[in-house]
């Protein structure tokens, strides 16, 4: 079965084709020849993503999934949020994005944080299905690893001893925020038997 993924994000393309492999075939926007950008007007990363995921499912006719994800900051009241790809304005840079968070973390002990990642998916009929994950850990003074993207760098995890960044792309996804939330969903697709018994076969 074709999945519609509503991002252009090559990156988060190739993580959630790596989740999704053997469940659906994923498909990327522009493989279909389609051009949706939405406005994200939504206060919470599962409204974004259902903005996402609709407006792209119109246009296709296909089953889409769409997701939202930011990094929340303890000591900065959960910034920067749903604004999290554009924290230092438009257009979107990692780079600067980090920049600015170390600097608005200047001297701040308490340095816990997580991701959080919400999935939606949108079927031609209408129905929809969705799910949140995360991921907790802490933030470093300055990045290290060459892998990943966004806050990747910054964002630390105990249990490796390793950020983001320096996980496989499969250490990764086993602990992601995505990898968590795209896991929910299967549970919810399961429970909920949206596929006929053969589709089943596939979760």
């Amino acid at each position: 079965m074709e999945l519609l993924i509503a991002s252009n994000n090559k990156k988060k393309l190739k993580e959630i084709r790596d989740i999704l492999s053997g469940l659906f075939t994923p498909v990327s926007l522009a493989e279909k020849g389609i051009l949706s950008e939405p406005e994200e007007t939504g206060t919470t990363f599962e409204e974004n993503a259902m903005i996402k995921a609709k407006a792209a499912a119109d246009l296709s006719g296909l089953p889409t999934l769409a997701d939202d994800s930011g990094l929340q900051v303890e000591v900065l009241n959960g910034e920067p949020g749903v604004y999290s790809a554009r924290y230092a304005g438009e257009p979107t840079d990692d780079e600067k994005n980090n920049r600015l968070l170390l600097e608005n973390m200047k001297n701040k002990t308490d340095r816990r944080a997580k991701f959080v990642s919400s999935v939606v998916l949108v079927f031609p009929s209408g129905k929809t299905v969705s799910a949140s994950g995360e991921c907790r850990g802490i933030l470093l003074e300055e990045g290290r690893g060459e892998n990943g993207f966004g806050y990747d760098p910054l964002f630390f995890l105990p249990e490796f001893g390793k950020t983001m960044a320096e996980l496989s792309p499969e250490e990764k996804n086993a602990v992601s925020h995505r990898g968590n939330a795209l896991k929910n969903l299967r549970k919810k697709l399961e429970e909920e038997q949206f596929f006929s018994e053969e589709k089943k076969e596939l979760l």
